[in-house]
């Protein structure tokens, strides 16, 4: 028995209607009709398969007269024998698993050993072409095998995250293999932040409302002298917020326009419960970028995902401008001693403290020549240590962009991308001009984007040749269409102009799409009807990095490198909206 089968056996058991079952669960009336004909079906996982349970539940309840015959969890182990909901289990297990070992580093030798699974059946379970005959106890294989191997404290706190077992809760390991067991087969718990809040941050935001709100574009640097002993202690919090202030000061009203590098692994919990400090912050660091100057930027992100996502989401603004550089440093830092360092042309703040004793920590501010000379060679050693967090171009940076990605298209791997259209390579050149040639266009932004559209063109072709290549695009009906009209995406050459296709038109392009297809033998065409993001577009070279390219307000890409990252958007799903 199917889903949508189970589904209307219950509804023909409880005798009720779609609507009252719409009613009680919160569920939308086209949502069950879809669930009822088999159109669409819930992730097991997902709050609205619970409501759906739930309401279930609820209905046999009030059928008798308060007595509670079947509950929640009944339902929900009626729904987990149906056919497609088992098939649905094991490709979320198959998923789940390849999650682990990438994040996990294991060895999968020693997990085929200590399982007893040959490790060419083991291989064709991880590419999806064998399912595992026995999902629960396969599931709980694999979970008692990471228990035992994982001792080390960084890879339980990422296993904890994962799974959304709290880490104190983790050290008992029958706790943590039931969690993780659960987690494999049964579904993952929602995490308080996922990567599609930082996308669709990023996909919404707008550098000019954000400008204009916050009056940027108002914003005198003042040139009134900063009077300021040559070096100054501060001790606590209080006086640490000072010092924090007074170094932004010291940069901003100072002549030099040397690059400033900023590094701290500080928490920054207490200080930002202060009323005034970030916002006083976030004023300095604002005309420290109305001053040109170029910032340095090396995050701590060795902390869980959320908090990590939360600082970065909070970066965005800045990074809109192009005048930051952000970095990251590889492998995790101690977790005993605390460190800061900011260094500007004429000032360098440093400070210390102990892990769990920030108020009792020093932070030092000097201006003194030779020090500042001292802990810039200090910084910019520093720099040399971290990695690239990701790369980011501007219009500004179009030729760096496009070097980018010639010289990638010369290296192996499988390229993925989300698009919120169909690509233009899949345009040939008069198709394309014909198309373009309707729009309110000029003739050099014609000539301009029928130039981008044949390097994308030779790029693919080269790419093609030994690797394959998958684009997922949205499918939409009419009526979607005349809701939510698309637009072509041409970020690669930041051109900020909406060019609206028609409904004919968008159905063309995607049939020369799916001519592309036929004709590449590396080329795959993904169709979905999850449309999430109308004004992003994610490439992703597996196991190298992801980009990020925004349409417009401003046209921007970020080239991620950090692996957390980029797995986290490689594994990310565009969640089907009503």
């Amino acid at each position: 028995m199917n889903f949508n089968e189970k589904l209307n056996e219950y509804i023909n058991e409880l005798d009720c209607t779609a609507k009252e079952l719409s009613k009680v669960s919160g569920l939308s009336p086209a949502t069950i009709s879809r669930y009822r004909n088999g159109e669409r079906m819930p992730e097991i996982d997902s709050e609205a398969f619970g409501q759906l349970c739930d309401g279930i539940a609820i209905l046999f309840r009030k059928k008798s007269d308060g007595e509670a015959k079947l509950l929640k969890s009944d339902v929900e182990r009626s729904f987990f024998t149906c056919a497609d909901i088992v098939a649905t289990s094991k490709e979320n297990l198959r998923q789940k698993l390849n999650i682990l070992i990438s994040v996990l580093n294991i060895n999968i030798t020693n997990l085929c050993q200590s399982t007893n699974y040959e490790s060419s059946a083991f291989f064709r379970i991880r590419n999806g072409s064998r399912k595992p005959s026995d999902p629960v106890k396969f599931a709980a294989d694999i979970a008692g095998f990471i228990v035992r191997e994982t001792s080390d404290i960084q890879d339980r706190k990422i296993l904890s995250e994962l799974i959304g077992c709290p880490l104190e809760e983790s050290d008992d390991s029958a706790v943590l293999f039931e969690r993780l067991r659960d987690w494999l087969f049964a579904g993952q718990r929602r995490p308080k932040y996922e990567i599609s809040d930082f996308l669709e941050r990023l996909n919404d935001f707008d550098l000019n409302e954000y400008i204009r709100v916050i009056h940027f574009d108002e914003l005198k640097v003042p040139s009134v002298p900063f009077q300021l002993p040559t070096s100054k202690s501060y001790f606590g919090l209080q006086e640490m917020m000072t010092a924090e202030l007074d170094f932004l000061k010291a940069t901003v009203l100072s002549k030099s326009m040397e690059p400033v590098i900023m590094y701290s692994d500080m928490p920054m919990g207490e200080m930002a419960k202060d009323a005034d400090f970030p916002k006083k912050w976030m004023f300095g660091m604002a005309m420290m970028l109305k001053k040109k100057l170029h910032l340095n930027m090396i995050h701590n992100i060795d902390r869980p995902f959320e908090e990590m996502m939360l600082g970065l989401e909070s970066w965005i603004p800045m990074y809109m401008t192009g005048q930051i550089s952000p970095y990251y440093l590889d492998g995790a830092q101690n977790d005993v001693f605390l460190h800061f360092l900011k260094v500007s042309g004429t000032a360098a703040l440093s400070g210390e403290a102990i892990a769990g004793h920030h108020e009792d920590g020093k932070y030092y501010l000097t201006k003194n020549k030779d020090e500042v000379a001292y802990y810039k060679k200090r910084s910019r050693e520093l720099l040399a240590h971290a990695n690239p967090l990701m790369e980011i171009f501007c219009s500004e940076d179009e030729e760096s962009l496009n070097a980018f990605l010639l010289k990638d298209s010369q290296t192996s791997g499988k390229r993925r991308s989300t698009l919120s259209a169909p690509p233009l390579y899949v345009y040939n050149k008069e198709s394309l001009e014909t198309f373009l040639q309707t729009k309110s266009l000029s003739e050099a932004e014609i000539d301009k984007i029928l130039e981008y559209t044949e390097i994308q063109r030779r790029m693919i072709d080269n790419i093609l040749k030994d690797n394959i290549v998958e684009d997922e695009i949205p499918i939409l009906s009419k009526e979607e269409f005349d809701k939510h009209p698309l637009i072509i995406s041409v970020s690669g050459i930041f051109l900020e102009k909406d060019i609206f296709y028609t409904y004919e038109e968008y159905i063309e392009h995607i049939h020369l799409a799916e001519e592309f297809e036929k004709q590449h033998q590396n080329y795959r065409l993904k169709k979905t009807s999850a449309f999430v993001f109308r004004n992003l577009q994610i490439h992703i070279h597996e196991n190298k990095w992801v980009m990020v390219s925004k349409s417009k307000s401003p046209a921007i890409h970020f080239v991620i490198h950090h692996p957390k990252l980029c797995q986290a958007i490689e594994h990310f799903v565009p969640p089907l909206t009503e």
